[in-house]
């Protein structure tokens, strides 16, 4: 682990310090306070900390307040202290302290303190892994990894109230890929899925920073075009499909497969939209008019 010891006391200090490296642990020593505190701040601060309670400017106990009040992860401390008293305890606990190391430094009780303090910061990665999990698999389509419906709908929303707060364009636009059940049908599921997948990535590719990319739901794919009016739109959707009817799919599989697609565009101000549902429902209604008109190509 990268450690952090600070004590204003030089002998304590250089016993600890010399201690964790022969442990192999990454040592930051520090001779009060203040530096204790912006090193616990940093971008790289250490996850483990052990404070001397009555080092100067500010002591240990008002360091860790200041940690748990501002720091972006948790750091467990350990306050090094010779108060033993149980009211002296009580308070370092209200003040966040994980757990104690008494004076003089005992090396035995030094090494089951830090394997403590170890085993709850494993465990408090475990869980933020866990939970990032959780939250990419509620926001993220599982099979693209794009935005799922649910999220666009958010982030489209947001955007939306953007736009109209400033006055600036956006659109939307929404592209389905023709006759893709007859991929799934003619060479089955598992190819349809890479299908989706190289769709996904080309779209990834092909848009700007600002764009946001979703798949809506089956084949279809939804792009947020930010600061785009009807014409830039319709000429990027154009440009959309024109690459993706010239690209060769999943030739891994076989024969190239050749797709066609049919996008329809939406733009806000204008065609009377007022909300996210507008947008997307005059989005789809123009898909509907492409492929009516004969699909593989792009309807405003």
């Amino acid at each position: 682990m990268k450690i952090l010891i600070a004590d204003d006391d030089p002998v304590t200090r250089r016993l600890v310090e010399a201690t964790l490296t022969r442990l192999g642990h990454e040592v930051v020593a520090v001779t009060g306070g203040a530096d204790a505190l912006s090193a616990l701040l940093a971008s790289d601060a250490p996850r483990l900390a052990i404070l001397d309670w009555e080092m100067p400017d500010p002591d240990g106990l008002a360091v860790c307040r200041m940690v748990r009040a501002q720091a972006a992860e948790y750091v467990y401390v350990i306050l090094f202290t010779s108060h033993d008293r149980r009211e002296d305890r009580a308070a370092a606990y209200d003040a966040g302290v994980d757990d104690f190391l008494s004076k003089p430094l005992d090396v035995l009780e030094l090494t089951s303190r830090l394997r403590s303090g170890q085993r709850v910061l494993d465990l408090q990665t475990r869980l933020l892994e866990a939970q990032e999990s959780l939250r990419h698999q509620a926001t993220h389509d599982h099979l693209t990894g794009l935005w799922n419906r649910r999220m666009i709908l958010d982030v489209l929303a947001r955007e939306l109230n953007r736009s109209m707060r400033e006055k600036r364009p956006i659109a939307v636009a929404m592209l389905d890929i023709d006759h893709f059940k007859l991929i799934n049908d003619t060479h089955g599921h598992l190819t349809g899925d890479e299908v989706l997948i190289e769709v996904a990535e080309l779209l990834q590719r092909v848009v700007r920073a600002v764009d946001i990319v979703a798949r809506y739901g089956g084949e279809e794919f939804v792009v947020v075009l930010p600061e785009t009016g009807a014409p830039g739109a319709e000429a990027f959707a154009e440009r959309l499909r024109e690459l993706i009817e010239s690209q060769a799919f999943v030739a891994s599989r076989g024969n190239p497969i050749r797709l066609t697609t049919s996008i329809g565009v939406s733009c806000f101000p204008g065609f009377g939209v007022e909300s996210v549902e507008d947008l997307l429902t005059n989005a789809d209604q123009a898909l509907y008019r492409a492929k009516s008109d004969g699909r593989n190509r792009v309807r405003v």
